[in-house]
């Protein structure tokens, strides 16, 4: 019997002991399946955030370059004489003689040519005919106005008459004034018989030939003479320059037969506006040409060394997107989102190019961006070696 208590004593005191373990294997399995969960969602996270990041286009960042890539701009160019005249007829006729051909250089006042005007000399031997004629009647009506005057002192004729006589000597003499008029008109037009050069030149076009027929009504031009020392040279400078050439700034010039050889000119006057077709403006220089090897109508390359300008930037040409809407560039803005940048470029440098307007110095440029790439897109940058490899020496 008391071994029977001792044994439900025993398995009654078993059972709590029991039930501990079974908690306690219960609690480590709920433990295990628990940290299992958590495992498998923070392996979940851990993907999802790599895969986020592999999502997210690495980029090559740079710096902007201040400043040009040198400061020579070379601009093509148009030589013209200084003075450039076509040598028009003033009277109708046929050419009779001509002195001086293309090439020729000739001094102001000096004979091209003479025009056979028949026409003008009948005019002109008409015209002096009528000026004897109404001189005659000038003189015929003075000494009757003269005789009537007496008369009328002594009360032979009536004032009347007298003052008719007057009037018509009065309107002799305007119509005598009239006639040297005319012929001074007609002697004007037959000193243009003989064509002349207006300054000192050289002739450039010889249009007419003997026995041509010259017709002054139709502006026929028989000669071009054109002063060529200096010459003018006209430069179609860039807006984003423009106002870096100034009245005064000198430059040098080339031409093809020339190569090897460069001529100074010197600005002297600009068109203080910009062209609504082109975008430039248009800047006059003046060329000495003593040695007179530089020709009119001649293609130049000009070459202005320009002080260096603080307000461009330069970038890889790589970093250059071109859309519909303009030129553009990605640049890193806040919390790594993607900003477009419309900009206005100068001089291409092949690898480079300036930045006129548009961007500064403290942008942080995407080199090389996606086709893809659109304002607001999140990007991470490479490193900092790769950056570095990435900008261009100044």
């Amino acid at each position: 019997m008391h071994d029977s208590h001792e044994n439900e004593y025993i398995e009654m005191k078993a059972i709590p002991n029991l039930k501990r373990k079974l908690i306690i294997a219960g609690s480590v399995v709920i433990l295990i399946a628990l940290w299992g969960g958590i495992k498998r969602y923070m392996d979940y996270r851990s993907e999802a955030t790599w895969s986020a990041e592999q999502a997210i286009e690495s980029v090559s960042i740079i710096q902007p370059h201040v400043g040009g890539k040198g400061n020579t701009l070379i601009l093509p160019g148009t030589l013209q004489p200084y003075i450039d005249a076509p040598i028009l007829a003033r009277v109708d006729g046929y050419l009779k003689v001509w002195y001086h051909d293309i090439g020729a250089k000739v001094k102001k006042g000096e004979l091209l040519a003479i025009i056979d005007t028949p026409d003008l000399d009948q005019q002109l031997s008409q015209a002096k005919a009528d000026l004897v004629k109404k001189q005659a009647d000038e003189r015929l009506a003075y000494v009757t106005m003269v005789r009537w005057k007496n008369l009328l002192k002594t009360d032979s004729v009536s004032k009347q008459e007298t003052d008719v006589h007057i009037a018509d000597w009065e309107a002799k003499k305007a119509s005598v004034l009239s006639a040297k008029a005319n012929l001074g008109r007609i002697e004007a037009f037959e000193t243009f018989k003989k064509v002349v050069a207006p300054f000192d030149g050289v002739v450039t076009a010889r249009k007419t030939d003997v026995g041509y027929l010259i017709s002054a009504g139709k502006g026929t031009e028989m000669f071009n003479v054109s002063n060529i020392d200096p010459l003018r040279l006209y430069v179609p400078v860039p807006q984003v320059y423009s106002d870096r050439i100034k009245e005064g700034f000198t430059a040098t010039l080339t031409v093809p037969e020339y190569p090897s050889r460069s001529f100074p000119a010197k600005v002297i006057t600009t068109a203080g506006g910009i062209s609504n077709v082109s975008g430039t403006m248009l800047v006059e220089l003046i060329v000495t040409n003593k040695e007179e090897v530089l020709k009119p109508g001649d293609y130049a390359q000009v070459k202005f060394d320009l002080p260096e300008n603080l307000s461009v930037v330069r970038v890889p040409a790589s970093c250059l997107i071109f859309r519909s809407g303009g030129l553009k560039v990605a640049v890193m803005g806040p919390n790594n989102r993607v900003i477009l940048k419309p900009i206005v470029i100068g001089r291409d440098f092949g690898n480079e190019v300036e930045v006129v307007s548009g961007l500064n110095a403290q942008d942080k440029v995407i080199d090389s961006p996606s086709d893809s790439i659109e304002n607001g897109d999140l990007v991470k940058a490479q490193s900092t070696s790769t950056e570095t490899n990435n900008v261009g020496t100044h």
